[in-house]
């Protein structure tokens, strides 16, 4: 009795200190199987998005990747890649960077000013030396530039000089830039048919996208209290989502579209939507093939889960609106459709405003709350933006403000008609003459996508071979093509293009490759698993000539 009562303190401690190691043991095992159940659960959301299939072809292409990656790590290979990348940015250099004893380099400030003439001949000089050098004025330029004539120039270097060194940041110093700027963005609004809604001003459709993403991410954070964002758009949409993604730690779902129709598959976006979803996105009209997304459809869905659609309208900007009134046929695609949030519109591109002008519209001014930045402590007093940028040219918005009002609904409706009219010739003398060539999809508006049914023609090359030509059109990948993004200059050149393609596939049709622009890039990126790393390289050693003085 006595030895069982001197040992009851020892059973007591032994009891509580295995009751502490259970609850540790239990809460390390809660952990682990939560851990592992967050785990499995994005698991299997990224194989319901993107598919058994595609996740096995995923699987292999990064074994892939790494096996090769640890290939090049072999000197002898590493040698030889290094060998002919090198050579392949000596050919950037000699493309971008002018050489030669006449070349004049500026790397230093002068010791004294220079005359308004001396700055004017030396950039005429400049223009001169550069190794190659296209006249857009030559109309042979897919989209890039958005030329409304030279009486819109006038108009155009009339708002500039008068708005040159106004900042939309100081309202007060800038009244009208700040009125001209809550106007471009009225108007657009207006013509996208949401009159009570709300807007902003952007440097370019990037931007636009970026803050749509930025607004629906922290919209979805503060009212559904999602952490883990993840929005879900078609493969075919502008690689601007990409990069919002990447920006703002949003995962991106990237469905494929359909082959014949280039639309997306709804099947597949609706398995794709999940608890963390945010947004969808369409586009009216797509960069690659020009094509119109369902927007009704996926409006439905969008309402249905109660997150939001953002449809890309950069590239149909003031076309789309206006293809009715100039006698095309069109589908719903803007405000009116339930279940759009954002529309994003390049005022820059067809609006024939000064590049770095474009706007992101939202259907409520509640929802744009999300895009804004705020600091109320910073100890430079309260600071405060719209988008990403703090100071902004006053005279772009002006730009765009006075080339909407100088061309007007029906200056717009008339440059629409010449415009899809062109675009509308070259589909249909694509379709008529070439059997050899077809068209990807249905475009309803300003480009026009084509590829190869023919084992004997390389569309790549026939793109290298129509650049010989002096055409610049867009190489595209998956599935392989060439698009033309007609613009006012291209109305006058429908005849040349047609005569100097059927010459160009004349040319292509049995030979072998060349080792053109088109073919190497494109060619290199789908060479193996590590293919994009390599061009990915490459388009680096080219961003880094674009800063060599």
């Amino acid at each position: 009795m006595l030895g069982s009562t001197l040992s009851m303190p020892h059973i007591v401690d032994a009891v509580e200190f295995a009751q502490r190691n259970l609850n540790l043991d239990n809460a390390k095992n809660c952990f682990i199987a939560y851990f592992i159940a967050r785990r499995v659960l994005k698991l299997c959301r990224h194989i319901r998005a993107r598919g058994l299939r595609r996740s096995i072809k995923d699987l292999y292409q990064f074994i892939a990747h790494r096996t090769l990656q640890l290939v090049i790590t072999f000197p002898s290979m590493r040698a030889k890649v290094k060998r002919e990348m090198d050579a392949a940015k000596q050919d950037i250099d000699r493309m971008l960077i002018p050489k030669g004893d006449k070349v004049v380099r500026h790397l230093a400030l002068p010791e004294h000013g220079r005359t308004l003439d001396w700055i004017l001949g030396e950039m005429e000089q400049m223009d001169k030396e550069a190794p190659s050098h296209t006249n857009y004025k030559d109309g042979k330029l897919s989209g890039a530039v958005y030329h409304g004539g030279d009486d819109m120039e006038q108009v155009l270097v009339s708002a500039f000089q008068r708005y040159c060194v106004s900042n939309p940041l100081h309202p007060d110093v800038f009244p009208a830039v700040r009125k001209m700027e809550a106007e471009v963005v009225a108007m657009c609004l207006r013509l996208y048919n949401n009159p009570t809604g709300a807007g902003a001003t952007t440097s370019g459709g990037t931007e636009s996208i970026l803050m749509s993403v930025k607004t629906h991410r922290d919209w979805a954070r503060a009212v559904k209290g999602i952490t883990e964002p993840e929005m879900v758009v078609p493969a075919s949409v502008h690689a601007a989502f990409d990069k919002a993604a990447a920006y703002f730690k949003v995962k991106l779902h990237s469905i494929p579209v359909d082959p014949e129709t280039r639309q997306v598959n709804l099947k597949h976006v609706r398995r794709a939507i999940n608890s963390n979803t945010i947004m969808l996105a369409g586009s009216a009209i797509n960069f690659p093939d020009g094509c119109q997304d369902d927007i009704v459809s996926l409006g439905k869905l969008a309402k249905k889960y109660k997150i939001g659609l953002h449809v890309d309208c950069c590239l149909g900007s003031f076309i789309m609106p206006f293809l009715e009134k100039a006698g095309f046929s069109s589908e719903p695609f803007d405000f009116r459709v339930e279940g759009v949030t954002a529309v994003s519109c390049d005022t820059h591109k067809y609006g024939f405003a000064p590049k770095g002008s474009s706007v992101i519209m939202y259907r409520s001014a509640e929802l744009r709350q999300y895009q804004y930045y705020v600091n109320p402590e910073w100890a430079g007093g309260v600071y405060a933006s719209p988008g990403l940028a703090g100071s902004r040219s006053g005279a772009l918005i002006a730009g765009a403000w006075a080339a909407m009002h100088f061309m007007g609904e029906d200056g717009y409706t008339a440059s629409c008609r010449d415009i899809v009219g062109a675009a509308k010739a070259i589909e249909l003398a694509i379709q008529t003459s070439f059997p050899e060539l077809y068209i990807l999809g249905k475009p309803p508006a300003s480009v026009v996508a084509f590829g190869s049914r023919s084992p004997d023609l390389n569309v790549l090359e026939l793109g290298d071979r129509m650049s010989k030509k002096g055409w610049h059109l867009n190489a595209l990948q998956n599935p392989p093509g060439l698009h033309i993004a007609c613009t006012r200059l291209t109305v006058s050149m429908v005849d040349q293009f047609v005569q100097d393609l059927k010459d160009a596939v004349w040319d292509t049709k049995g030979s072998p490759a060349g080792k053109g622009t088109m073919v190497s890039l494109y060619g290199l990126g789908n060479s193996s698993a590590i293919g994009p790393q390599m061009v990915g390289s490459l388009i680096s050693a080219f961003m880094d000539a674009l800063y060599q003085a």
